[in-house]
């Protein structure tokens, strides 16, 4: 009963602690069967086994290189959990909701057109900017070292020939940190800083600069 102190007797003591290794469970099992021991707990048996420092070893961690025992074992099949069970490709919930099918176009807060291309992973690949598909799709890749730089400064407009390949150096000469920015700049005006944008970079590239 609780609060009553459970005795053991030295041969029932001596047998429990060259057990002590076992599976608490498994032991407590088999002392109840061999000394007709039903007052005694598994819940007391753990506590007999701390009490005296008779530990089983076992951290309840796998160690490294340990190989789990369930593996390459496929799980019983069982109807009532495969029925709730996610099945490949199913997208269920918020994920539902939020979803956008491939070909999907939006607009980023920078301005820029984006098209989704794909479902895979990482998900930051998913979408790309339609500028950059569509001037590929006539010019082919990128040049390494270039960016392609809007013309008419509509963001949206993707057309292949609104858009000019330039050396990433000659982007901030076109963003106004010296001048009248490209994009800020009257239409009759554009070609004449893009012409000095490139004139000064031609420069700086012949001059070593």
């Amino acid at each position: 009963m609780k609060g009553s102190q459970i005795k053991y007797c030295a041969e029932e003591l001596a047998w429990i602690e060259a057990r002590k290794t076992m599976v608490r469970r498994e032991a407590h099992a088999l002392f109840v069967q061999k000394f007709g021991r039903n007052d005694v707990s598994l819940n007391n048996y753990n506590a007999l086994c701390k009490r005296k420092g008779w530990m089983t070893g076992r951290t309840g961690c796998y160690e490294p290189g340990r190989t789990p025992e369930n593996k390459g074992k496929k799980m019983p099949f069982n109807a009532n959990s495969a029925r709730t069970q996610f099945k490949k490709g199913q997208i269920n919930g918020r994920a539902k909701e939020l979803y956008k099918p491939i070909g999907t176009e939006r607009a980023t807060k920078d301005g820029y057109l984006e098209r989704k291309i794909h479902d895979g992973m990482p998900l930051q690949s998913r979408w790309r900017a339609v500028h950059l598909i569509r001037w590929e799709e006539v010019n082919g890749p990128i040049p390494d070292g270039f960016a392609l730089k809007c013309l008419d400064g509509d963001r949206t407009n993707t057309d292949p020939s609104n858009w000019e390949a330039v050396p990433r150096a000659l982007l901030p000469r076109l963003s106004g940190r010296w001048c009248l920015g490209y994009d800020d700049a009257p239409d009759d005006l554009k070609p004449t800083l893009m012409a000095t944008a490139k004139l000064k970079h031609a420069i700086n590239e012949a001059s070593g600069k």
